[in-house]
């Protein structure tokens, strides 16, 4: 029986621990709170995450870093700001040629560099996978039929991970375009950021296909400037889970962004939503991004406007709309 140490305790991670164990993995679960797990411990649920989801007593729980070493696989799911600072903790206990599976979906705050380069850098010697898709975690941990993406360069670790994570209702297909992944991923919660400030201002269906549109052809001009396969943004890394984030109330990103709409202020969006909204602090990193590589995001520029700026939502959609004429 394979160790597997998940790294984190939200949502996402819950729903992939579970699915893990359900394989037959040896799974243990690290989060910085005793308090938390000893909840779990107590209750068999989450009182924060999933808390209609038993969590089998068979997944072992644990505040102590150490208890990762040994594993054959460590799943980071923690959110984007926390990601190297959790890699310095476990780097003790990871050995050369091991598999880091990175499930959040974002880019390091300040550096703008892709997670699996974070963790390439602190991990000596790991191979970086990416795990992503359209697979929201309240439904994988239902069991209904959902997919992702396992992408690295790395071939027979891409497929290592496919194996560990296919089920009947969860079907996994692998990538070698680590940067098509990740990037679209990660850019994809600011559009829904976008489609969420257009519905909370009432508009229709015909400006929701726009942004999604409008926001792939975005994604997909950054993502080939940073040397990503154009391909990839057509599939379930890129317009997948572009789709599902703008559409689904699962989605804080796009909740996030209905709050804006209807007038609240980002304060007041995020401590409603009560959970981390990876697109906030994307939003910064995807236009460093696109200066840096001289590509125009004029989506991803109007929601910094709305974010950052002080622009009303609704001034940044008709700024949207007004803009030069041009072709497609």
């Amino acid at each position: 029986m394979q160790k597997v140490t998940v790294l984190g305790f939200g949502s996402w991670a819950t729903a992939l621990a579970i699915l893990l164990n359900k394989n037959g993995y040896d799974v243990t679960v690290w989060a910085r709170s005793e308090t938390k797990l000893q909840y779990v411990r107590e209750h068999g649920r989450s009182d924060e995450y999933l808390t209609n989801i038993d969590i089998p007593p068979s997944i072992k729980l644990s505040s102590n870093i150490a208890d990762a070493a040994g594993s054959d696989v460590i799943v980071f799911s923690v959110p984007s700001k926390a990601t190297r600072e959790v890699a310095v903790l476990v780097a003790p206990y990871i050995k050369k040629g091991q598999i880091v599976v990175s499930t959040a979906k974002g880019f390091e705050e300040g550096s703008t560099k892709r997670l699996s380069e974070v963790l390439a850098e602190e991990l000596c010697g790991c191979i970086p996978v990416v795990f992503s898709g359209p697979a929201h975690a309240e439904e994988v941990a239902l069991g209904l039929p959902s997919t992702c993406v396992a992408a690295s360069e790395d071939e027979l670790a891409a497929k290592h991970v496919q194996n560990m994570f296919m089920r009947d209702y969860f079907r996994i297909y692998t990538s070698q375009d680590v940067i098509g992944a990740e990037l679209g991923g990660a850019t994809k919660n600011v559009i829904a950021l976008a489609a969420g400030i257009a519905d909370g201002l009432g508009y229709g269906d015909n400006l929701k296909a726009a942004i999604i549109t409008r926001g792939l052809a975005e994604i997909s001009r950054l993502g080939i400037a940073m040397n990503a396969k154009a391909a990839t943004f057509a599939g379930l890394t890129g317009i997948g889970d572009l789709i599902v984030t703008c559409s689904s109330m699962h989605s804080r990103n796009r909740r996030c962004g209905i709050l804006l709409g209807q007038g609240k202020s980002l304060e007041e969006a995020l401590k409603e939503v009560h959970t981390v909204v990876e697109g906030v602090v994307t939003a910064k990193s995807a236009l460093a991004l696109a200066d840096k590589y001289g590509v125009e995001l004029p989506i991803v520029s109007g929601v910094n406007d709305a974010l950052f700026g002080g622009k009303p939502p609704r001034k940044v959609v008709t700024d949207l709309m007004t803009r030069d004429k041009t072709y497609e």
